[in-house]
């Protein structure tokens, strides 16, 4: 199959009960179109969240997402249907270097997390990935990613502070779609939410709508150049193991449900995100991740036509070209953002809970639970080590627990017949 070519799937319209729409394949073009529609629509709330919660340029950072989906399917051959958004790994570090240093130092972090994320899949594409399962073990896994959730704890509490009638109306709009809603709707929840959160912020007089009145319709966005410090830098090194693992975990799932065997892909889709989030931090976006809410689109749909996501990624970029879009987005009010922050933090570290128990993790070892709950005390307390410029906040030390602590004691506990059966 050429790039850029697709069979039509039966009569491009219908897809018979038990079949699938595979990569290779695509149905008519308008109903294609339709389904790219439908995954800008389930990127698109997360996507755009990152940059409000950051301070990053919106436009900005959905142009990086679409160019990086792109790049994502050129480097796999077309044969891995993923859509590259932002990621919440990236919340944690961008917000701590923002307080340490600056907007630009946060990019530079952005910027070696996907050079190293990179390397890291050229080393997969000529070993192989077993040493990524070694290094990380589920147990190790979910509590990295359960600690980068909730150390976000306090900007929560700050956020839902600075408006709490409207951050309690948006978290309660996130629950009832979240339990009412069955489907696609439900899978957006936090979107549909945030949406209802600021169409009632407006009704209330709290919209500043200036900034909206005044931006121009089309103009290109906005880039921003970064700055490389070491002191920051190393606080992005936890995030580079939450990038391997989702994109690891994404690809098995997506080669589980489209029925072929994508581990000769593992080392492109692990490269091509690294350099997607070395581009993106380098104008001014933030990094990247493969996307679960686009999995459960094409869980959905049965299309797992590559060719859908080529209109995702054309239709971010063409977004991105808006700055009104991007003024909407930067006015919505903090109350809003802090019921946001809530739900969304507290959902990324019960994703850790989520690893362990899909793993079937053995909390019976006493091993596994004092490694993990050691980890996330640090993590969650926000336990800091300082040395000179350097200063370890709680979510490295937490990630040094848990990889190194983990290697360390089993090890110990191996050699002395204390592990758990």
């Amino acid at each position: 199959m050429s790039l850029l070519s697709w069979k039509l799937h039966g009569n491009g319209t219908s897809i018979a009960p038990g079949e699938v729409v595979s990569t290779d394949e695509r149905l008519s073009w308008p109903r294609t179109i339709g389904v790219g529609l439908q995954h800008i629509a389930a990127m698109f709330g997360a996507t755009f969240l990152v940059p409000v919660l950051t301070g990053l340029p919106p436009t900005t950072t959905l142009f990086f997402s679409g160019i990086g989906t792109i790049l994502f399917l050129i480097i796999t051959q077309n044969k891995l249907p993923s859509y590259l958004g932002s990621s919440f790994a990236f919340l944690a570090p961008i917000a701590a270097a923002v307080n340490k240093e600056s907007m630009a130092a946060a990019l530079g972090g952005v910027v070696a997390t996907g050079v190293l994320l990179a390397l890291v899949g050229l080393v997969a594409k000529m070993v192989g990935t077993g040493w990524i399962d070694w290094l990380l073990p589920p147990v190790v896994t979910g509590t990295i990613v359960m600690v980068i959730g909730f150390n976000l704890a306090g900007a929560a509490k700050g956020g839902l502070a600075s408006g709490p009638v409207l951050g309690t109306i948006t978290l309660l709009a996130i629950a009832f779609f979240a339990a009412f809603s069955r489907g696609f709707l439900g899978r957006i929840s936090i979107f549909m939410g945030l949406l209802v959160g600021y169409l009632v912020a407006f009704l209330m007089g709290d919209v500043k709508t200036d900034g909206i009145t005044s931006a121009k319709w089309f103009a290109a966005p906005t880039f921003t150049a970064p700055e490389f410090k070491m002191n920051v830098i190393i606080l992005f090194l936890p995030v580079v193991l939450v990038l391997v693992a989702e994109n690891v975990g994404h690809v098995k799932a997506v080669a589980t449900m489209t029925g072929k065997n994508l581990d000769d892909q593992m080392g492109n889709a692990l490269f091509a995100d690294g350099l997607a989030t070395t581009l993106a931090g380098s104008g001014g976006g933030s990094g990247t991740t493969t996307y679960a809410e686009n999995i459960g689109v094409m869980a959905a749909t049965r299309v797992y036509s590559t060719a859908a996501y080529w209109i995702a990624g054309l239709g971010a970029i063409v977004l991105s070209v808006s700055p009104k879009f991007g003024a909407v987005l930067s006015a919505i009010p903090g109350g809003v953002l802090g019921g946001v922050q809530v739900a969304l933090f507290g959902m990324i570290g019960i994703l850790g809970a989520k690893i362990w128990i899909e793993s079937k993790v053995n909390f019976a070892d006493s091993t596994n639970l004092v490694i993990a709950g050691s980890a996330i005390i640090i993590g969650i307390a926000d336990i800091s080590w300082t040395r000179g410029e350097f200063t370890f906040n709680g979510i490295i030390n937490a990630t040094l627990v848990a990889v190194i602590g983990y290697r360390v004691f089993h090890m110990i506990a191996k050699s002395r017949g204390t592990n758990a059966a």
